[in-house]
């Protein structure tokens, strides 16, 4: 089985990077006279965030949490909270990515009962075909289909977060028996686009 039957490159890391500029001007043009919050979802919004933010041309704080999931119904729980109060200021919560939207539903009625001035959510994917909760995404990256995909923050098994651009798992299982084949193709540059 070849390399690009198994994993290929779907986003490159030029296209990532135009996308968040655009995400970039776009925020700033609707936060002019504003600091807003910027709330990053860890860990897979890391990367994101970190350029999105070098990508506004407005004074911003920073701040992060991260999210679990327990028991069989997959709740959510907070597992790192913001260090700072949200009441009273405008929030824009940074996620890697949205599927089902249950993660967002939760995080959005939490700062909701915060007593946020407003709340708008910027993803980098939208799973949209995956969505269970209607959710909305003021700002998103990439709308993508059910393909499982890596870099850029996304990771499997906490492998691959560090890529530039982002890759599409195609065969799961032959992925999963050899999942240094995505390390050796990016070494060797042998990147498959589709």
């Amino acid at each position: 089985m070849g390399v690009d039957q198994i994993i290929t490159e779907v986003v490159s890391a030029e296209a990532v990077s135009a996308r968040v500029a655009e995400l970039g001007a776009e925020i700033t043009a609707d936060y002019q006279g504003k600091t807003p919050v910027v709330v990053g979802v860890l860990n897979a919004a890391l990367l994101f965030l970190a350029d999105l933010v070098r990508s506004l041309d407005m004074p911003v704080e920073v701040e992060f949490l991260a999210v679990s999931r327990f028991g069989e119904g997959g709740r959510v729980g907070i597992a790192m909270d913001t260090s700072i109060s949200l009441q009273g200021r405008h929030v824009i919560l940074v996620e890697d990515l949205v599927d089902t939207g249950l993660t967002l539903s939760f995080l959005r009625e939490l700062f909701e009962t915060r007593q946020v001035a407003s709340l708008r959510t910027v993803t980098l994917i939208d799973k949209a075909p995956r969505r269970i909760v209607d959710v909305p995404l003021e700002y998103r990256g990439f709308e993508v289909g059910e393909e499982f995909l890596l870099g850029y923050g996304l990771d499997h098994g906490e492998r691959y977060r560090n890529l530039s651009s982002l890759w599409a798992v195609l065969d799961f299982a032959a992925f999963a028996a050899d999942p240094d084949v995505l390390q050796r193709t990016v070494v060797s540059g042998d990147r498959v686009s589709s």
